[in-house]
């Protein structure tokens, strides 16, 4: 008898670089643990986003500790968002130089550090820095978690790249979220006495998720398969594909690849990819200076709007990023998969201008009416920032640039940008002061310009993979001898 065929599946073959990334927009199997790294790197934007809202709500206790000035309370606010530049540029320029493993290890010790230095701060200075340490930790681990999100997940369908690049948005809120409830909690048991002790404990429980990363990282931490393939080494990128995808590629290289020199950063700034750069710093402009306004000044706004009490504040806090903030976050990472970016994100500035609108209009509320007004304000806020603008603005940067470059660009856009979160944190105290509840009308100008940006620049990256962008690949590289356009041979064409 003859022996029966075997439906063993056939094993991929790897020629170039272009066929990792093939294997990799097919999705892991389900021997992989490729979806556990992906939970770590959001692991990171969780804590980049509970480090941000620590201070939204005990700002006004670290002012009266230290005896501050206005002046001085925004510097307090704004270090962070100031450590973030320099974090963005310098961490998304090593997370295309040096990979994405040693630079999201090196910004998780920075978290731990830096939490347990500002929760034991003698001083404002002290306190400062500690702060602006956080926002180069932060700064760092956007560009690399958003690697990790793209580079280990699919290209379409559920955990797609675009879905789990959206996934930041509600991960962040589920922060913003945990924090106001663990300040809810300490509130209980903290002395009256010792009101410091409330936003010392806060910045120092930062500490704990980077510690659980940083512990499991031997296990399921690896290097971008496709980031050590497109720097040549195609072997060690099978070996991290069976580990994390639970495949089992056969090596098959006919043709040595060419020597190429990277892409530099300048790169983001010529065609074609000037008006993808334009369009990411502009959407990464209106949500940092509307949300370092509305969203990190929300327990402020709550307390002298509607004259709540501490545990009022924390509790409506709380109610308005889960419901409405995170609930927006959810479903605008459903609807990405099946409706694109573009139409959604201008969806969600609509929203966001018909909610501020509510609040400039009402002001400070004198009825019943105009609690539910001003409520409403801000929940159709929170809920279109994480339905539109708040997922989007890190998909765009995220699936517009080649691996090559896809730090460098999210490192670059959030650099240019954070300028305006760092002006906003510290501009914005003394603004209410000045203009009180007029100030609304200024934020509206936000979401107006975020949609005449996307009129006027239309850019879809639903769908959209630019590691398999030929045209893309032809303008950015140029070889040793000088030659245009030479990059790997497609797998589908190789000899």
């Amino acid at each position: 008898m003859s022996a029966a065929p075997s439906h063993a599946p056939e094993r991929p073959i790897i020629r170039s670089a272009d066929d990792i990334a093939a294997l990799i927009n097919r999705g892991p199997s389900g021997k992989g643990h490729a979806n556990i790294i992906v939970l770590l790197a959001l692991g990171g934007v969780f804590l980049d986003a509970y480090d941000l809202t620590t201070l939204s709500y005990g700002i006004g206790d670290v002012q009266k500790h230290f005896g501050l000035t206005g002046s001085q309370t925004g510097m307090v606010a704004a270090a962070m968002s100031a450590g973030t530049i320099i974090g963005s540029i310098m961490g998304g320029w090593l997370t295309d130089r040096i990979g994405r493993y040693a630079v999201f290890m090196a910004d998780m010790a920075c978290f731990v550090i830096a939490a347990l230095v500002a929760a034991a701060a003698p001083s404002a200075s002290i306190l400062i820095l500690a702060r602006f340490a956080m926002g180069f930790g932060v700064g760092m681990d956007l560009p690399v978690a958003m690697a990790f999100l793209s580079e280990f997940s699919k290209l379409s369908g559920k955990g797609s790249k675009a879905g789990r690049a959206a996934a930041w948005c509600p991960t962040w809120y589920a922060a913003s979220s945990a924090c106001f409830i663990l300040v809810f909690a300490l509130n209980a048991i903290v002395p009256a006495s010792h009101p410091d002790w409330l936003w010392r404990a806060s910045l120092g429980f930062g500490a704990v998720p980077a510690l659980i990363i940083i512990l499991v990282r031997s296990r399921y931490m690896s290097e971008s398969p496709l980031w050590i393939a497109r720097h040549g080494d195609l072997e060690k990128a099978a070996a991290i594909l069976r580990a994390t995808h639970g495949v089992d590629p056969v090596l098959h290289i006919t043709v040595a690849p060419p020597r190429q020199t990277p892409p530099s950063l300048f790169a983001l700034l010529r065609k074609p990819l000037l008006k993808r750069t334009t369009l990411v710093i502009g959407m990464k402009i209106v949500s940092a200076t509307s949300y370092a306004a509305i969203a990190f000044g929300l327990p402020g706004l709550l307390s002298s709007m509607l004259h709540l009490q501490r545990t009022e504040v924390l509790g409506v806090s709380i109610l308005l990023n889960l419901v409405f903030a995170f609930s927006g976050g959810l479903l605008g990472v459903r609807l990405t998969r099946s409706f694109g970016s573009r139409p959604i994100t201008l969806a969600g500035y609509a929203m966001q201008v018909a909610g501020i609108l509510l609040l400039a209009l009402t002001g400070t509320p004198h009825s019943s009416l105009g609690i539910v007004s001003v409520m409403s304000g801000f929940a159709l806020f929170l809920f279109a920032q994480g339905f539109g603008p708040g997922c989007q603005q890190m998909v765009y940067p995220t699936l517009s640039y080649p691996t090559e470059l896809r730090g460098t660009g999210i490192g670059f856009t959030n650099f240019v940008a954070g300028f305006s979160g760092t002006l906003s944190m510290w501009a914005l105290p003394t603004l209410y002061t000045a203009l009180g509840m007029q100030i609304f009308w200024v934020i509206l100008i936000a979401p107006l310009f975020g949609i005449a940006l996307h009129m006027a620049l239309r850019w879809e990256v639903f769908g959209y993979d630019a590691d398999a962008d030929p045209t893309l690949r032809h303008a950015l590289y140029r070889t040793r001898d000088g030659n245009r356009g030479q990059t790997l041979c497609p797998s589908n064409q190789a000899p």
